[in-house]
């Protein structure tokens, strides 16, 4: 057993941060904010696409999260174990120029099936993202920084997710009042479809600065377990059963709030022009301002408090900020749909993007604390499987599946986002909180 592991323990020794390191967190960030622009930026074009293409709700909620997700969430494993044991850096580089390419052929999509297609390639290419990077800045870091540095890299997840909002918007409109354009060999090209190729182009600039970045060395001493070369997959399947409580709670949780995340997202813009008569660009403009502001302070916020959270005696901080934030987001998530004005949802909307961009860095941390090096892009992987097997597969679709089954009606989305947390937040409360225990016995044996 290796005693040396001191990831989210009190006490540890003082280590010196380079300007490398924070170089390769402020172009990984970079990074992670365009992905989520790219991903996202559908959730502001759901009215012209769906106009253009003939389309209904549930159709369009599998070009958002199924096509994304499809090979997203099974290409995540084998290139995290790629990303165990080879250069991580040029991982994450082939992938964001995949994914760039591919989403400016989103749009040049002319139907339902070239689109399907398109977003599919733009999730192969996100794939390759997280899990390396979050294996590259648990080298470039020390473990006292972790939650902190893991926060502002999940910064990705709101000014990107509100960016598309905002910019998507105004690209948007202002292809519209130009009727589209005109490309040369491409021919006219409508306002929505613009919008994919314009944010889609500034990926290969970060794949340019992304060169200046040096592979870092791997860090075995912070392990919770001595582990030589690279784990089978019996190995690490042993691992994971080990403490299967632990991994069950985080991951568990993790997944159900980001099923709410992504509900959220897809639908929240469409909610208030639907129910309120808001128009596209102003509430675009609205919930893009929201989630950058709420959503980053709550990315922020939270993840700064797990240290001071430690160091008060609490080891399982990371575990338990996701216990609290599932049973504090219940009330504001639930109500905000329903409400009365336009202005109303808009206010509780706030505290529901602070909380559902704040479980993100804590759940990375407690992944990384308890898990090898060896292992850690695999686990990252394995838990960003399970986040977007449910959350990008089943929470675009299952708001619109209770909109067009249930209740059989446009107007009635607001019903469904509101139904949507409680069934959730209980449920990732009761994980979370089963995983405290073990979490802390876990950290206890390994500092003994």
């Amino acid at each position: 057993m290796n005693t040396s592991m001191t990831n989210l323990q009190p006490h540890h020794q003082a280590e010196t941060t380079s300007l490398q390191a924070y170089y390769a967190l402020a172009v990984l960030l970079a990074a992670y904010i365009l992905s989520f622009i790219d991903r996202n930026v559908m959730a502001v074009l759901i009215g012209p696409i769906r106009t253009d293409l003939a389309i209904s709700d549930f159709q369009y909620s599998l070009l958002h999260g199924l096509a994304f997700s499809l090979f997203y969430i099974f290409l995540g494993i084998p290139i995290a174990r790629l990303a165990d044991n080879s250069n991580r850096k040029w991982i994450i580089t082939i992938g964001i120029f995949c994914w760039s390419i591919m989403c400016c052929l989103c749009g040049m999509a002319r139907n339902l099936a070239t689109l399907f297609v398109a977003r599919i390639g733009v999730g192969v290419g996100e794939a390759a993202l997280s899990p390396p990077a979050f294996s590259m800045l648990s080298d470039l870091f020390p473990p006292a920084k972790h939650a902190r540095v893991f926060a502002v890299y999940s910064l990705g997840v709101t000014l990107g997710g509100g960016l598309s909002a905002i910019v998507g918007g105004f690209i948007y409109q202002y292809f519209a009042e130009l009727g589209g354009a005109e490309i040369p060999l491409l021919g006219h090209i409508k306002a929505w479809q613009m919008t994919f190729i314009s944010v889609g182009l500034p990926g290969l600039l970060i794949v340019l600065l992304l060169s200046l970045i040096k592979e870092p060395k791997r860090r075995t001493d912070r392990d919770l377990i001595n582990q030589q070369g690279t784990p089978n997959a019996g190995e690490l399947v042993s691992y994971l059963v080990t403490h299967k409580r632990i991994y069950l709670g985080v991951i568990g949780a993790n997944s159900l709030l980001t099923v709410m995340t992504y509900g959220t997202l897809a639908w929240f813009i469409e909610f208030l022009i639907r129910t309120y008569g808001v128009s596209r660009e102003s509430a675009g403009l609205e919930f893009g301002i929201i989630y950058i502001i709420a959503g980053s302070l709550g990315a922020l916020v939270i993840g700064w408090l797990v240290q001071p959270m430690v160091k008060k005696g609490f080891t399982d901080a990371p575990a338990r900020m996701l216990l609290i934030i599932a049973c504090c987001l219940l009330l504001p998530a639930a109500l905000g749909p329903l409400s009365p004005s336009p202005t109303l949802a808009v206010i509780l909307a706030c505290p529901t993007m602070f909380l559902l961009n704040g479980f993100y860095g804590p759940a990375m941390t407690a992944l990384q604390a308890i898990t090898p090096n060896q292992m850690k892009a695999q686990v990252t992987a394995l838990s960003l499987f399970f986040a977007n097997l449910f959350g990008l597969t089943l929470g675009p679709t299952i708001v619109a599946s209770i909109t067009d089954f249930v209740f059989g009606n446009d107007n009635s989305l607001r019903y469904s986002l509101a139904i949507l947390p409680l069934i959730l937040c209980p449920l990732a409360a009761i994980l979370a909180y089963q995983s405290l225990k073990p979490y802390r016995q876990a950290l206890a044996t390994a500092s003994s």
